[in-house]
């Protein structure tokens, strides 16, 4: 059963949102809320610790970011009730549990991944009694609303709902969040062939990639993206072969991308002198303990994944949009909307890193904005119409 989807018109997170997001690294891009620094002191975590979505000290974090921001809009005025609206009920899932954990709120969820089966919704149990509602259509968040009230846990003041951004705000799972893949998969590409010029072999690096990418070879890579672009960097030029890597990696001999690091340094001398920088910057990078250290792979994917936003016209066929643009979700949009009229604190978080996510000075002084101001269509299914949307907080030059 297919989704008969409408086009709303252009749209930004920020025009609900503002600028009350954290990327990766979870230094607020709202500049009134405390710093990163001061957020890891409130929660009690050594300078250096950057924690990731799915564990405690990252709950700890989006905690007191969520506190601050009450703070602002109602002094003295205490959150109570948390919302969590995500795609994947592991991460998404386990960031949420993790927050009601810390915070002791109580709490509902809402995890979608959209498919062709006819519209179906569930409660699930999760820790502590915080139940999470499992849908297979966006637009069930009518419904989620619907049932939160009537369950004695109505989104409004004293609420704080948190959205995830990628793959559920914009790219929604089920709908339209290949473009978000098909936008990193060109970066990694694009910068691999740059840096191995007449060497690169697109077919090749496809061989290398794609099974390298598998859950198979994740408590390899730990599934990190930079990590993984560089490995297929290295396989390309040759250095090292890879159907030695692979059996040498599922025979443990080889246990950690830190130690193919170290391979890769014993053998530099082979490599040429632009590649041997790069990789000595990496090196460092991953000593130093920096998770997204391939930072020419990252600002690609920031200008590949922006273009998308937006690219096209409201001419374009739905199929066409669907395929080629990243979309905001119109259903996420206009709850949020609502639920900010009623009182609840909104907030973003994504999980892509601040590099993937915004300009660099040279772009920003170009007009290029970060992924949570940029304009772009919102999709959606009929019936999602916005009443008394505030526009007066967007700030979205286009690039």
């Amino acid at each position: 059963m297919g989704v008969e989807l409408i086009n709303y018109g252009r749209a930004a997170i920020a025009e609900f949102l503002g600028d009350r997001i954290v990327y990766r690294g979870l230094e607020p891009y709202d500049k009134s809320l405390p710093p990163l620094e001061a957020l890891r002191r409130a929660a009690g975590l050594a300078p250096e610790v950057l924690p990731r979505k799915n564990e405690a000290d990252y709950a700890r974090v989006v905690m007191h970011l969520l506190q601050a921001c009450q703070e602002q809009d109602q002094p003295g005025g205490r959150i109570e009730r948390l919302v969590f609206v995500g795609d994947t009920r592991l991460l998404d899932g386990t960031a949420y549990e993790n927050l009601c954990r810390v915070s002791g709120w109580s709490g509902r969820a809402f995890i979608c991944a959209e498919d062709g089966d006819p519209p179906a919704t569930c409660w699930a149990a999760a820790e502590q009694n915080q139940p999470i509602m499992l849908a297979n259509r966006w637009a069930a968040l009518a419904q989620f609303d619907r049932e939160c009230a009537q369950l004695g846990h109505p989104i409004g003041a004293g609420t704080a709902v948190v959205f995830d951004m990628d793959k559920t705000l914009v790219g929604a799972r089920g709908r339209n969040a290949r473009v978000i893949d098909q936008s990193r998969m060109q970066a990694v590409e694009q910068t691999v062939g740059d840096l191995l010029g007449k060497d690169f072999d697109p077919v090749v690096f496809r061989r290398i990639y794609d099974p390298l990418n598998q859950p198979e070879f994740h408590p390899f890579t730990t599934d990190n993206q930079d990590y993984l672009a560089y490995i297929c960097l290295v396989l390309g030029n040759g250095l090292i072969d890879f159907a030695d890597l692979t059996r040498r990696i599922r025979s443990d001999e080889l246990a950690s991308f830190e130690a193919f690091l170290d391979e890769v340094e014993a053998r530099k001398g082979a490599l040429p002198e632009r590649l041997a920088a790069l990789h000595e910057e990496i090196r460092q990078r991953v000593q130093a303990g920096d998770p997204t250290p391939f930072k020419a792979f990252r600002r690609n994917e920031y200008l590949l994944t922006r273009q998308r936003f937006g690219c096209l016209s409201a001419a374009a066929a739905m199929v066409e949009m669907l395929a080629e643009e990243i979309l905001i979700t119109q259903e996420a949009r206009c709850m949020a909307h609502k639920w900010r009229r009623e009182g609840a604190l909104l907030f973003g978080l994504s999980d892509k890193p601040d590099e993937a996510s915004i300009p660099d000075e040279e772009h920003r002084a170009q007009g290029w904005t970060p992924l949570h101001q940029a304009e772009t269509h919102a999709v959606g299914e009929a019936g999602f119409e916005i009443e008394q949307v505030d526009r007066s907080i967007l700030v979205m030059p286009q690039p």
